[in-house]
């Protein structure tokens, strides 16, 4: 059986230019982000990996595919609901609402954790 040389790139993958820096909001609180980054990949950097709760059994959700065919990493954007989080790129002052705020609000405690 012949084998075949794989080429590589210097052992290395080149490092990525990101966008300039934005803000934008996640359940009334300021987050800053990169243009061009995820809404998914924003919230993940920021440390939430839970965007809401599942509506039968209040289980833990968030991003699971990362690639818009799970529904999974749904929250509110600028008040439309069910959006994916994981095919939304962030925007300079967009308004983000995961389903842990409506949570920690029922509670009446805040949810740093979520």
């Amino acid at each position: 059986m012949k084998t075949r040389k794989i080429r590589t790139l210097q052992g290395r993958i080149p490092k990525g230019e990101r966008g300039p820096k934005i803000q934008f909001e996640v359940d009334g609180k300021i987050h800053f982000s990169y243009r061009g980054e995820t809404v998914a990949a924003a919230l993940l950097a920021d440390g939430k990996q839970i965007f809401r709760l599942s509506p039968k059994k209040q289980e833990p959700r968030g991003l699971y595919c990362g690639m818009g065919s799970c529904f999974e990493c749904i929250v509110t954007i600028n008040g439309v609901p069910n959006v994916r989080a994981c095919m939304t790129p962030v925007e300079e002052g967009m308004r983000v609402e995961t389903g842990m705020k409506a949570r920690s609000k029922l509670q009446g405690k805040n949810d740093e954790t979520c």
